[in-house]
């Protein structure tokens, strides 16, 4: 407990019926479309120097997350961004010198490091314009030069070592461009790739044995089925793993050093992911220390073979408890966050000592580590706040509300909705924004967000962070309550949170947007069809806004995915259903401004779901501005194109939201 307090004192305090509203205010005069460098603005007004000086501070606050250790223990590798997006960088003593050692004009996405110290080296991966064809790199960290080890031209990602540290094995759509198969390569490039599972459908690796001779591999059905896979390398038998009766997400599998136990996290036993062990010999499955409410998002061994951590979701904040093998993996030491999250995380080569990155509003992202035997906490990294003191960002309140449903699991009661909110000092009443999370097997979690701190002091708007239905984090029954025809069941959700909006004094019910990228952005569409008159406008960032022109020409790869959690539109029932609910079909529904940006190279939900909506709109009569970038996909991730993107998102709030009502 006093390790807890300790960390805690480190991180310094880190750690339906309702009324209708007034029309929105008047629309600013119109403006031709106009394009700086990537950036193509329609229909939007120039932002003024006042509104980029109030943000310029909080668009230069800069956060480390932890990478792995270096080969040699010497000291940590770290994503930072540097000018314009994230690249590598490694740092060699406690919050000192960052080296930077990936030069790139696109960000540095994910890297692993070799094992194998005189390898000194790692992979990394990275695309062009947020096309998300991922290239597979070798950095040598001896003399940081890079060279490609991809095609060029296929997505490759998921790379794994082998204990030799200079075989690897990765995904890669190479062969067909719509299936993930998986391939095994060399960093020395002295021999060429040979793929070494085919079998159409998306397949991940995920570790080798540590005698080099299989892999363990991952088929990914859904977000509710996954399966692991032993694959032997010498004659490509392919044999399951099975962990438990029916279907279950077997997220995340690893060899013991012995070679004949299996770690594995699933929730083939539970409602929420828990780790348990598995005898290869007898296949006997044995479930790992305590079983609690809450999902173990990750986990590692250390070299040695003696400790465990686990990393566990609790309520959307990060704990990491450290277990011993030599004490039948008793909990050794734990560290935990009331308000943050834990980013990734890993055992030292010495196995003495376990980094990991931490996000939380009042810290942007910082790298620590924690020695095992004496406890002792080190800060590896200091983030940038933009001259703001940390201290002085806005926690969030965690709160729960009633969903227009009942849940057969609470004695019938109003199903509970998790939601965080964020509120600038004073009484309100404060004007409300809705932040919807993508995914939508995804979570709105307390880490760091510049722009939410920037409207809560700044602009004295209260944000509201929801975990709608289908969410994770929650167990894989509320993960499902959405899937295929349930999908409108979400849009309910933000109906009951206005609902709950209005019984708050300190909010005020005639000015609330919605704000959401992604599946988010497809609930913002489908929030102003349903809700639009108690909604003074919305934000549509990369949104889907017909699920069957979605499904047709978002990429192949993607498609016998999205298919379990949207439905399949070749069923012709689900075609009717699809369509019936679609944003665009209903785009006469809504009547407030909106606001859509997209990527031009989205490979996810493609430009043209942007401007389908938009036009309809327009041809409604109603307003809609349009940010479209030029050299990015699904999301902005250059700093100048997100630094645009928050002008034109507080502009339109200022324009439409912020105003008092007439």
């Amino acid at each position: 407990m006093w390790m807890r307090r300790l960390f805690v004192v480190a991180l310094a305090g880190l750690l339906s019926a309702c009324a209708t509203i007034p029309p929105e205010a008047p629309a600013p005069d119109a403006v031709p479309t106009a394009q700086t460098g990537n950036l193509i603005s329609d229909g939007i007004p120039p932002a003024s120097d006042t509104l980029r000086d109030s943000l310029r501070r909080y668009q230069n606050t800069r956060a480390a997350q932890f990478v792995a250790w270096l080969p040699d223990d010497s000291g940590v590798l770290v994503s930072i961004r540097f000018g314009e997006v994230p690249q590598l960088a490694k740092v060699s003593q406690l919050e000192g010198m960052r080296t930077q050692l990936t030069f790139f004009d696109e960000p540095v996405v994910s890297a692993t490091i070799s094992p194998n110290p005189e390898v000194n080296g790692a992979i990394f991966a990275k695309d062009r314009g947020g096309d998300e064809y991922f290239q597979l790199h070798f950095l040598n960290l001896a003399d940081g030069s890079t060279r490609m080890l991809t095609d060029g031209k296929s997505r490759n990602e998921g790379a794994v070592f082998a204990a030799d540290g200079e075989r690897f094995a990765y995904a890669s759509t190479r062969r067909s461009g719509r299936d993930f198969d998986i391939w095994i390569g060399n960093v020395s490039g002295s021999d060429p790739h040979q793929m070494v599972l085919q079998q159409g459908g998306s397949w991940y690796p995920l570790d080798f044995s540590p005698d080099g001779q299989s892999l363990l591999v991952q088929e990914r059905i859904s977000a509710l089925d996954m399966r692991i896979h032993r694959l032997d390398l010498a004659s490509g038998k392919l044999e399951r793993v099975i962990v438990g009766r029916g279907i279950s997400a077997d997220r995340l599998a690893r060899y013991e050093p012995d070679g004949r136990h299996l770690l594995v996290l699933t929730d083939a036993l539970d409602e929420f992911t828990g780790l348990v062990r598995i005898d290869l010999s007898t296949n006997v499955v044995t479930p790992m220390l305590n079983r609690q409410p809450w999902d173990i998002e990750e986990f590692d061994i250390s070299k040695d073979g003696d400790k465990l951590a686990v990393l566990r979701n609790v309520d959307g904040s990060s704990k990491i408890t450290v277990h011993r093998r030599s004490k039948q993996f008793d909990e050794d030491a734990s560290i935990a966050l009331e308000n943050g999250v834990v980013t990734a995380f890993g055992f030292n080569a010495a196995s003495t000592e376990i980094g990991f990155s931490v996000s939380g509003p009042q810290i942007p992202g910082d790298v620590f580590s924690r020695r095992l035997a004496s406890g002792l906490l080190s800060r590896w990294t200091r983030g940038e706040t933009g001259g703001i003191e940390a201290e002085s960002f806005v926690m969030p309140s965690l709160f729960r509300f009633g969903a227009n449903d009942k849940d057969p699991n609470m004695m019938n009661l109003p199903r509970q909705i998790p939601a965080h909110i964020y509120k600038p000092i004073g009484a309100g009443p404060f004007p409300v924004l809705i932040i919807i999370h993508g995914g939508p097997e995804s979570q709105a979690r307390p880490s760091f967000n510049e722009f939410i701190q920037f409207l809560v002091r700044e602009r004295g708007v209260a944000v509201i962070v929801p975990n709608v239905r289908g969410s994770t984090g929650y167990g894989k029954a509320y993960l499902g309550l959405d899937d295929g025809e349930k999908r409108e069941d979400s849009v309910a959700d933000i109906g009951a949170l206005i609902g709950w909006i209005h019984t708050r004094e300190d909010l005020d019910k005639s000015r609330i947007a919605v704000y959401g990228g992604s599946y988010g952005g497809y609930m913002v569409l489908a929030s102003m069809t349903h809700y639009s008159d108690l909604l003074r406008a919305g934000i549509s960032i990369v949104g889907i806004s017909n699920f069957v022109t979605f499904l047709k020409n978002t990429n192949p790869y993607r498609v016998d995915q999205r298919r379990p959690e949207y439905g399949d539109e070749r069923d012709p029932k689900m075609l009717e259903f699809l369509t019936r609910i679609s944003p665009l079909t209903q785009a006469e529904k809504i009547k407030r401004p909106l606001l859509v940006i997209q990527g031009a190279n989205d490979p996810r939900v493609p430009r043209s779901e942007a401007e389908q909506i938009l036009k309809a709109v327009r041809d409604n009569g109603q307003t809609a501005w349009y940010l479209l970038a030029l050299d990015e996909g699904h999301g902005f991730k250059k700093k100048s194109n997100r630094d645009r993107m928050a002008e034109v998102v507080v502009q339109f709030l200022d324009a439409y939201v912020l105003t008092p009502a007439p």
